[in-house]
């Protein structure tokens, strides 16, 4: 008898299957009328984050962070440069998002990914208007030395939402950047120096009070599916594949609006529908706030 139920039970998970693969929207909207979906979340709620700090050790700070099976790897290397004439008292940042072949079966070997080049422009705007870093603040001296913050956003699991995730782990990354020590040399210029516990630097550092970046108005993101009078948080990738309506909100810690993104898709976001996705934007900035604030404090005890 239990055989004959097995059996069963395995031909109806064969039909499931076959269903979700024949008719992928109609099986999400059975789901829907649920008010639940196939990974049994409540439409609003967003896949368990997880954050680790210092993953790179060759790095001047790393993160690794992962929303749900989204794994996304951040690494910040400081460089010394010498600042442009129309910003003497300015460094830069410049950032990169990749997309190697073994995060998705989407993305082929020898084929630059599409989307990489859109995310890296997402990333790029949002941490500089959000006014999160005072590029002020990586001048090391005036007219001559400022540092160039090169930030690497590497995917290594693209399971939907990737730009939240890949704005969380390049905030986490600065959050854990350790900035070198610099001084001068003999000939005037600015190099970063080794430095040894215990062991005296031949130059008196330049950047001695400055080796952390001070983060204000971090920005922290949810992407939300509009579907119908639906709306779900925290699309998986087979979610953004079947429901094509995106909208992304960017609030920064105080809950302030810093970006509101929506690439195109089939259904208007209307008033109401944007509302909904900011309150469970500023839900999801709570919880990605403790998050981040537990891994810094798990860092500075070990």
């Amino acid at each position: 008898m239990s055989a004959v139920n097995v059996s069963g039970d395995m031909s109806s998970e064969m039909e499931i299957d076959a269903f979700r693969r024949l008719f992928p929207l109609r099986f999400f909207e059975r789901h829907l009328l649920e008010s639940i979906r196939p990974d049994a979340r409540p439409l609003g709620k967003s896949r368990d984050t997880t954050l680790a700090l210092g993953a790179v050790a060759s790095a001047d700070g790393s993160a690794l962070v992962k929303i749900g099976c989204t794994t996304m790897l951040a690494a910040v290397k400081m460089e010394v440069m010498t600042p442009t004439t129309e910003s003497p008292d300015e460094g830069c940042i410049a950032i990169e998002f990749h997309m190697p072949p073994i995060c998705s079966p989407m993305v082929r070997p020898g084929r630059p990914s599409e989307v990489a080049p859109v995310v890296s422009k997402k990333l790029s705007d949002t941490i500089l208007s959000s006014g999160m870093i005072n590029l002020k603040d990586l001048c090391l001296v005036s007219g001559k030395a400022a540092w160039m913050a090169y930030l690497d956003v590497y995917c290594l699991d693209a399971d939907g939402a990737l730009f939240d995730t890949a704005l969380l782990s390049a905030v986490a990354a600065f959050s854990h950047l350790k900035i070198p020590v610099v001084s001068l040399n003999d000939d005037g210029r600015v190099v970063v120096s080794e430095e040894t516990e215990g062991q005296k630097l031949d130059n008196e550092p330049v950047n001695k009070d400055k080796r952390k970046l001070k983060l204000s108005s971090i920005p922290f993101s949810l992407t939300c599916i509009l579907h119908k009078n639906y709306i779900l948080a925290d699309p998986t990738a087979e979610e953004e594949s079947v429901m094509d309506t995106l909208l992304t909100v960017v609030l920064d810690s105080s809950c302030q609006l810093v970006s509101l993104y929506k690439p195109g898709g089939t259904f208007l976001a209307y008033d109401a529908a944007v509302q909904d996705c900011l309150a469970l934007t500023r839900q999801r900035v709570k919880e990605l706030k403790r998050i981040l604030t537990e891994a810094i404090s798990d860092m500075e005890l070990d």
